[in-house]
């Protein structure tokens, strides 16, 4: 371990106020549970594709980023991850009507009524995050063949999760920046790889339409986005309230710093 003198202008856990610890721990607490269903969440969007909801594989990404090329996105989304919410007979009553065109009169008589009954409370266009399905001429845009997620989306969805993301990651790097981490070079590295990640996982998404085999990038860079979040969090909550103050900090010229509020 690296002994390099601290910095004027670091200040380890044990030198900052109970009332910055309490604000550091809520808002870790707070990130911990958002990340959490934000993976909970990931794993329900786009599990299943592949047929098996039970795992998240490359397969499933590729699916997802560039469709099944085996009909509309319709039948793919009935045939993997939303296969649970409707009964089978429903399912293939919906994809028989568009194998065999999805006129007009065949959504009236035998789609409609299943749409209302098991869809229109999530897919009535209020949510700009879920396809909207009320009406023929919305439904009929997912009867197409599946080529994917369009660019369009892709758009939209990347600037949320870089503005998101980037936001996280400062609030929890800023955190871990009072973790005592030797050698400094690999602290760095840890607050940093988060931000190379986001960006990464980004642009993969754009390169797996044109090459699948990028569907490996963007999980690596998802796991590595993960890792870091959970080594930053774990680091600094325990050295904030459990572990001992560092040597160095401690025999800082000036001496301690006391804990007040």
């Amino acid at each position: 371990m690296s002994e390099a003198p601290l910095h004027r202008l670091y200040r380890h856990y044990s030198e900052l106020p109970y009332s910055a610890l309490a604000l550091y721990t809520a808002a870790l607490c707070i990130l911990g549970m958002g990340y959490l269903f934000a993976l909970i969440y990931l794993f329900h969007t786009y599990s299943g594709k592949d047929g098996n909801p039970l795992t998240l594989t490359y397969q499933d990404l590729v699916i997802a980023y560039t469709g099944s090329g085996k009909g509309s996105r319709i039948e793919s989304a009935l045939r993997g991850p939303m296969s649970a919410m409707l009964p089978a007979e429903e399912s293939t009553r919906i994809v028989t009507w568009v194998q065999e065109g999805s006129g007009r009169a065949g959504y009236e008589k035998d789609v409609r009524p299943i749409l209302d009954k098991r869809c229109m409370t999530c897919h009535d266009g209020s949510n700009p995050h879920l396809v909207n399905m009320d009406g023929y001429d919305n439904i009929k845009k997912v009867t197409e063949r599946d080529t994917g997620t369009d660019i369009f989306t892709l758009v939209r969805v990347s600037h949320i999760h870089l503005f998101g993301l980037t936001f996280i990651f400062f609030i929890v790097g800023l955190i871990f920046s009072h973790a005592y981490v030797r050698p400094v070079w690999f602290k760095c590295a840890i607050v940093a790889l988060p931000f190379v990640s986001v960006a990464i996982d980004v642009g993969s998404w754009y390169m797996v339409k044109v090459y699948h085999p990028f569907a490996w990038v963007t999980m690596a860079s998802g796991a590595v986005m993960g890792m870091s979040f959970a080594f930053m969090w774990v680091v600094s909550m325990y050295q904030m309230w459990y572990g001992k103050t560092p040597s160095p900090v401690e025999q800082r010229s000036g001496g301690d710093v006391p804990l007040v509020g």
